[in-house]
This record gives structure tokens, sequence and C-alpha cells, in this order.
């Protein structure tokens, strides 16, 4: 389906600053960002007086889902800054 152009009285034509396919791809970096987070949550003891710092300071948790999480916020930039196919 295509974007219906608005017609202002001076001729100019107005519509959406980002196209279907930029929104398409905000919601996909969402799901990257939430799913970053996701992957650091977690670690809980059942027991409060145990410390397990191997479940605190696990690879996951520091390295992998901290790039996650950026890798997400890197893709919501280029979702907002590429231009709409017309």
């Amino acid at each position: 389906m295509k974007q219906k152009n608005i017609t202002e009285k001076s001729g100019n034509k107005v519509g959406f600053a980002i196209g279907k396919q930029n929104y398409i791809f905000l919601l996909i970096g969402f799901g990257v960002i939430v799913l970053g987070f996701i992957l650091m949550a977690g670690g809980g003891s059942t027991d409060p007086d145990v410390f397990d710092e191997t479940q605190i300071f696990s690879f996951r948790r520091i390295v992998i889902a901290p790039i996650i999480v950026l890798a997400g916020f890197i893709f919501e930039i280029y979702a907002i800054m590429k231009k709409p196919k017309e």
C-alpha cells in the first residue's frame, strides 16, 4: 500500500517523515534491545546468604548482552536515518 501525501495550499507535499519500512526496522531494533536486556537479567539465588559470582559475572551478562543492546541502538539510529522509498 502506497503512502498518500497531503498537498497544502502552497502546493508542497506533506507526508510522514519516515516510511513503513522504517517503522518495521524500528520494531526490529526495539526487539533486539529487549533481547539484550533479557540476557542481562536473572541470576537470582535461592539462598540470599550465598554470593555466586559465576552467575553475576558471567560472560553472557557482561559481554554478549551489552553488545546486543548496543547493536540494537545502532540499528535504531539506522532505521531513523534511512531514507524512505518513494
